[in-house]
């Protein structure tokens, strides 16, 4: 028992760290007290795992820090299992941390309270929820999709028909949200996750392949990182390089879809280019297409023309020196938190009120969705909205 109390504490410890380095000005007594609120309320219930059930809580406050949204946001997170897991009320939520803590964990609630007559109908109604709470405050999906990737980081102790079963939901409802939300960073982990169950074996396979050419990539990934830096440098431009093997479900996808082994996958490799402005993002790709043949048909312009949910960066493909084809995405370091991020990175309050990112047309799709669910059936509203997402 001790060892889970060390833990708990741990953790509070590390989540006020990452506050504070996200939100400096947050009221550390306020979100202390909503914590010990939490603590108090979820005494004595404890995960699949052993560990005291605030551990969850916690763990979800801490990425809801790490992408950066408003202190009520923090509160709510440490809050959101109450209402449904304990004997606290929504009164009681409102009178200790406003109104607005206690309608954002209301509506976390809601998304999880219902019963059904098949497995489509709920998947269905829990997406309608998802898009009428979305419209209403993007927060409590920020928050949600915070509980889910938690959730899905620790499945490994949930038994395996559950595993599968919260796996295809994650892939078929939370990641699609998170990005058409432009959480890409969010998405990708979740999708990694989630067809690790899902595909056990075809998982497995590829990280045995991966584990084997380690070295290999890792020493291409420096030199290609190293060669990048060194010419948009030596042209005065400040910037952040770096590379990585892509992620195992592109990889994944790119497998299965194409029918192709881990040695045919050619564009294995991605780069980021960070600089300070616009015109820097511009010069860098003529220097980089100097330095690299770029692969005709494969240079978007998303800065020019940004994605729907504020996605921003240049892309494009281009062939190295080995003969390895590679990305390369160049953005400023605003643009760059939004691709992580998406719209929670640009998400103010003030005064409880939405600010100004969040204006009609970002949600003109949530609108069109409900507006075209209102008449159809289960099956025909979740083929719909898979074609949208």
């Amino acid at each position: 028992m001790q060892d889970f109390t060390h833990e708990v504490d741990e953790r509070y410890r590390r989540l006020e760290a990452v506050i504070l380095d996200n939100y400096p000005g947050a009221d550390i007594q306020r979100l202390r007290a909503a914590f010990e609120f939490a603590k108090n309320a979820h005494d004595r219930q404890v995960r699949k795992d052993g560990a005291d059930f605030v551990t969850h809580p916690l763990a979800a406050a801490e990425i809801v820090a790490e992408i950066g949204l408003d202190e009520d946001s923090l509160c709510a997170a440490l809050l959101h299992d109450c209402i449904e897991d304990t004997a606290a009320t929504y009164i009681e939520i409102e009178k200790l941390f406003g109104k607005d803590v206690a309608e954002i964990v209301e509506g976390v609630t809601k998304l999880t309270r219902v019963s059904y007559t098949s497995k489509e109908e709920e998947q269905m109604e829990n997406l309608r929820k998802m898009l009428i709470a979305m419209a209403q405050d993007i927060r409590v999906i920020l928050i949600k999709i915070a509980d889910r990737l938690h959730n899905m980081r620790t499945i490994e102790y949930v038994a395996q028909d559950k595993q599968r079963e919260k796996a295809l939901e994650t892939m078929e409802m939370y990641a699609p949200i998170a990005h058409r939300l432009g959480m890409q960073k969010v998405k990708w982990e979740l999708e990694d996750l989630s067809i690790q169950y899902l595909d056990p074996i075809g998982c497995a396979e590829i990280k045995e392949g991966l584990d084997q050419r380690h070295a290999e990539d890792e020493n291409f990934v420096n030199l290609v990182q190293n060669k990048l830096t060194e010419r948009l440098n030596a042209h005065g431009i400040e910037c952040m390089v770096y590379g990585r093997v892509k992620h195992m479900y592109s990889i994944y996808r790119k497998m299965y879809g194409q029918n192709k082994t881990l040695s045919e996958v050619l564009d294995l490799y991605a780069f980021r280019v960070i600089v300070n402005d616009i015109a820097d993002c511009y010069n860098a790709l003529g220097y980089i297409h100097e330095m690299y043949r770029p692969i005709p048909g494969s240079f978007t312009d998303y800065i020019g023309t940004p994605k729907p949910n504020m996605y921003q960066s240049l892309h494009t493909n281009v062939i190295g020196n080995e003969g390895f084809p590679f990305d390369v995405q160049i953005r400023t370091w605003d643009m760059h938190q939004t691709a992580e991020y998406g719209i929670a990175a640009h998400w103010k309050y003030e005064e409880g009120k939405i600010g100004k990112v969040a204006d009609e047309e970002k949600f003109a799709w949530v609108r069109r969705l409900l507006e075209s669910q209102q008449d159809s059936d289960a099956q025909e509203f979740m083929q719909a909205l898979k074609i949208d997402m």
